[in-house]
């Protein structure tokens, strides 16, 4: 039964239609999480198409200067 989830993320994969890929995810300051984003963070769009999101943070990450 393993090997059938990890054939669909296979193809999930490969053909991911409108998503943009963890490169552009990571460069807005998300993540791409498998199924769901945990909690304090929101969908912003896919990864990859339909399991794995790009989640990012509801508060906006603060740095010092």
């Amino acid at each position: 039964m393993e090997i059938l989830t990890f054939i669909f993320i296979f193809i999930s994969l490969t053909q991911h239609g409108d998503a943009h890929g963890p490169e552009g995810c990571n460069h807005e300051g998300g993540l791409c999480r498998v199924g769901n984003c945990i909690s304090g963070e929101y969908l912003a769009r896919y990864c990859f198409e339909p399991i794995i999101l790009c989640c990012k943070s509801l508060s906006p990450a603060t740095t010092k200067s």
